[in-house]
């Protein structure tokens, strides 16, 4: 009986393994992306300047017109439509989407115009 008892006590040892496994995986796959993203917001929002064409997380589409020291932004989002938001509420993934379709979409002219040009000639 008592060598049955010794037996089953040495199994106890990999318990904080196993934890401290678990703890490790929850961070690499759940905490450091979470703070790599807000990093990376937190630049962006850093980087708005006037002019920027961007998008609040609420969806609407504007161009800033002045950027002001305590946070917020002026937001144009039609001829004399200005809105005034806190800096945190635009999103850096619309925004950035935005700016990609439009710079591709202008791409697309330049070619389309010099293919234009080219059988003109």
């Amino acid at each position: 009986m008592l060598v049955l008892l010794q037996a089953a006590g040495g199994g106890g040892g990999m318990m904080p393994l196993l934890l401290i496994g678990m703890v490790a995986v929850m961070y690499f796959f759940m905490i450091r992306p979470q703070q790599k993203r807000a990093k990376e917001q937190k630049k962006f929002q850093e980087s708005l300047v006037t002019g920027d064409r961007i998008v609040t997380i609420a969806g609407i589409h504007g161009r800033i017109t002045r950027v002001n020291n305590d946070g917020t932004i002026v937001i144009e989002v039609d001829r004399n439509t200005n809105i005034t938001m806190d800096r945190s509420s635009i999103s850096s993934e619309m925004s950035l989407a935005m700016r990609k379709r439009i710079a591709s979409q202008q791409t697309a002219t330049v070619v389309e115009d010099k293919t234009t040009e080219a059988k003109s000639k």
